[in-house]
């Protein structure tokens, strides 16, 4: 979402803050906006609504110009998208911060300001980091001194970058839990959110630990915190390819997308959520008022994402206690839907321009809804554009056409959803609390998932000569096993289908025998003896198992049955953990049968046509 660049030079910084904007543009944002420093003009500030070609506009008007200067995008959550509340934010035309993250303590820490005389301009969370920051670095008279103070008194995450007006060769910045880059030039030095803003003046960046704070100057870079190596041995030179385009090591996308999962998800966790609960206006200005109407939910999707919406509808019923449809575009956009009163309507589409969805959403936009939300991962297109509120992603451009980082982050997003409602219906603080630090806990759970990657490898080698495959769930992992399927016959080309395990006697045991393997996802939840019941039906008829399983499951080691055993973890993000082995078992059987992984034939990644 946010996007931060800061520059101290020795030449005009007004370009290359514009230049980190336009790059970080894909992030999503509502306003954007500059402050530069020069010796003739002082502190010299240019915030506008809407895209940064306008701020772009503004500059070639205004032309302000100095040699330190700090710029960002903001996508709205404390105040709506104004010129007023855009960053960056100033304190006595002296200080100038930005900032990402949610600053949870800020109502206390205004109150307190305004007793001692600060007047407030916004309504944002970050200027109170100004005035503290003005209050602070006027008490102590020094201006990392000045900082430290400030940051002892922020409860929440963040990232900021400050320029101060009497230390006029020098930019601070500081990150706990919001990621920060420090980019190293030739007599200038930069920091950002995404080294992908600072890739036209440099290639060799310090990725920034928690809880560090870095002084900039044009020769020189310190960085205060627990790490005490040298910023040479650091310094982490980047290729001269486009990052989005960049596989890294890896041998295709997919797998590099598979593994970029942890990060995927931690940045869409960041800022949206509390040790208390899930923040209403992490999804948009008046959010929290039609929540609290809400009575009703209907989920519209295609693909992988109206899996996640199935894994949804179970979260809402159960956690919120709200009914919930899910639908497939391409059917809900050619009949008529009895809609219950105050439904809120949520699409789905990791590109926000699948046709069959932004068809059945504009089919379906009228009085029967109380409003519309879209959860997507590419900010500015249609179904945000459209939409009365929106979610986004924060998967990072995905490039591989079986969607893998895209699919876990909706997941995470959704159960966000699925709490803030749930809150607005007698969801209580405990529970709340529960499910935050158990979704909180899922990019830990999913890197412990990763490190499986060489047993699932051998897995995938018995399935090379297999033609079909089975994928039984129960409960939310219904879903998973569908998504199972799907990602196999997506990029190997076996025939693969999903099924509740429950229905198994019901038709799919006629197709079980010693030539069809059948995959069950186990995880150790209340449906689990259930499940193991209709494991007993496959062995009885010779067919050949694979059991995803959670570690403390008792299941036996016995002939034709394969176990991979999971970490242990909290039910409700099990969906989250349990695709990850699936998505890595489609992965390498279609690397041993030879397929292209990435551009499977006949699919393409946004699909834009009926």
């Amino acid at each position: 979402m946010c996007g931060i660049v800061a520059a101290v030079t020795r030449r005009d910084v007004t370009g290359i803050l514009l230049e980190g904007l336009q790059r970080l543009e894909y992030r999503g944002y509502d306003s954007a906006g500059l402050t530069v420093f020069g010796e003739t003009d002082g502190l010299q500030r240019i915030r506008r609504l809407g895209k940064v070609s306008e701020l772009r506009s503004a500059c070639e008007e205004h032309k302000p110009v100095g040699f330190v200067g700090i710029a960002h995008t903001r996508w709205a959550t404390h105040g709506k998208p104004s010129e007023n509340n855009a960053h960056p934010h100033i304190s006595g035309d002296q200080v100038s911060v930005v900032h990402n993250g949610i600053v949870e303590n800020h109502e206390e820490l205004r109150s307190e300001l305004q007793r001692q005389g600060y007047s407030f301009v916004s309504e944002t969370d970050t200027e109170v980091i100004a005035h503290l920051l003005a209050l602070e670095i006027g008490k102590c008279g020094d201006f990392r001194g000045g900082v430290d103070c400030v940051l002892d008194k922020l409860e929440g995450s963040y990232a900021i970058a400050v320029q101060h007006t009497g230390y006029p060769d020098l930019l601070m910045a500081a990150r706990v839990g919001s990621p920060l880059v420090v980019g190293l030039g030739i007599g200038e030095n930069y920091v950002a959110s995404d080294p992908q803003a600072l890739r036209p003046v440099t290639d060799r960046f310090v990725f920034l630990e928690e809880g560090e704070v870095v002084e900039l100057s044009a020769k020189k870079v310190c960085i205060f915190g627990h790490n005490s190596a040298s910023i040479e041995s650091r310094t982490v030179k980047l290729d001269e390819r486009p990052e989005a385009g960049d596989k890294g090591n890896y041998r295709h996308h997919m797998l590099k997308e598979i593994f970029d999962q942890p990060d995927a998800l931690r940045a869409t966790l960041q800022g949206r959520i509390t040790g208390e609960g899930v923040l209403d206006s992490a999804f948009g200005a008046g959010a929290a008022e039609i929540f609290s109407q809400v009575k009703a939910v209907q989920i519209v999707a295609c693909g992988s994402s109206f899996y996640t919406g199935l894994v949804a509808s179970y979260w809402f019923e159960q956690i919120a206690r709200l009914p919930c449809r899910v639908e497939i575009a391409s059917e809900l956009r050619y009949r008529k839907v009895a809609v219950l009163e105050d439904t809120l309507l949520v699409t789905i589409s990791q590109s926000g321009e699948t046709a069959d969805t932004l068809a059945a959403f504009r089919h379906s936009t009228d009085s029967r809804y109380l409003a519309s939300l879209c959860i997507c991962n590419v900010p500015n297109s249609s179904r945000v554009r459209e939409s009365d509120f929106s979610l986004m992603i924060e998967a990072g451009i995905e490039i591989c056409v079986a969607s893998t980082k895209a699919f876990t982050n909706q997941l995470a997003d959704l159960l966000m959803l699925v709490i803030a409602l749930g809150k607005h219906n007698n969801l209580s603080g405990a529970e709340q609390q529960e499910l935050v630090q158990a979704l909180s806990a899922a990019p830990d759970v999913v890197e412990k998932v990763l490190k499986l990657d060489d047993e699932i490898k051998k897995i995938a080698q018995r399935f090379v000569e297999k033609n079909h495959a089975l994928f039984l769930g129960r409960g939310t992992h219904y879903p998973i096993a569908l998504e199972g399927a799907l990602k196999l016959k997506e990029i190997s080309y076996i025939h693969a289908e999903g099924y509740a395990a429950g229905e198994l006697k019901h038709g799919p045991l006629a197709l079980v025998d010693d030539d069809m393997p059948v995959i069950a996802v186990a995880p150790g939840d209340e449906l689990l003896e259930k499940l193991k019941s209709n494991l007993q039906e496959v062995r009885a008829r010779g067919g050949e198992l694979f059991i995803f399983a959670d570690e403390n499951s008792r299941f036996p080691d016995e002939a034709g049955t394969t176990i991979l055993r999971l970490p242990n973890c909290h039910s409700v993000i099990a969906p989250l953990v349990y695709v990850v082995p699936m998505q890595l078992l489609a992965y390498h059987v279609a690397v041993f049968k030879g397929t292209d992984v990435d551009q499977p034939r006949n699919l393409a990644k946004s699909v834009t046509v009926e």
